[in-house]
């Protein structure tokens, strides 16, 4: 019984992962550029932060943001950088097409992300629109504002 449950746990979890991934790079001409998987000691020696952050929630602010060492007028440029630093690989990337979501909605907020991460070019959009676009936008707490229907 144990061990019957302990895989419908893991089976349940695995599957909430799944809403969390970014799935396959985006074909060409798809929004949102891939990020080079580096690992998080990898810092600035692959390339420069320059990045243009732009939130729509009724109004629109736009921030600029430069990593290492954290810079630019974003209201907390460490913390925004360090969720760049954990997520960003995953985060930036848009969901995949065959990518399965859960049907939530987590409000009107939309936002968009360009520049350059580690030197890599970078054109993202986020929305609240499902449970993987709102696993996304989560993953870059720091960075993006905390989102729901305002």
């Amino acid at each position: 019984m144990r061990r019957q449950l302990g895989l419908g746990l893991l089976l349940a979890a695995t599957a909430l992962a799944g809403c969390a991934e970014a799935g396959p790079a985006p074909a060409p001409g798809e929004t949102g550029a891939p990020v080079p998987s580096s690992s998080p000691s990898s810092s600035s020696a692959a390339g420069d932060t320059s990045l243009t952050v732009v939130v729509q929630d009724g109004a629109t602010t736009t921030w600029r943001l430069t990593c290492s060492p954290p810079g630019g007028d974003h209201p907390d440029p460490a913390a925004a950088c360090a969720a760049l630093e954990q997520n960003a690989d995953q985060a930036l990337p848009p969901v995949g097409k065959d990518q399965t979501c859960t049907q939530v909605y987590g409000g009107d907020q939309t936002a968009t992300i360009t520049g350059t991460w580690r030197g890599a070019p970078v054109d993202s959009r986020f929305s609240l629109t499902d449970g993987c676009e709102i696993a996304r936008w989560t993953s870059l707490a720091g960075l993006l504002p905390a989102g729901g229907s305002t």
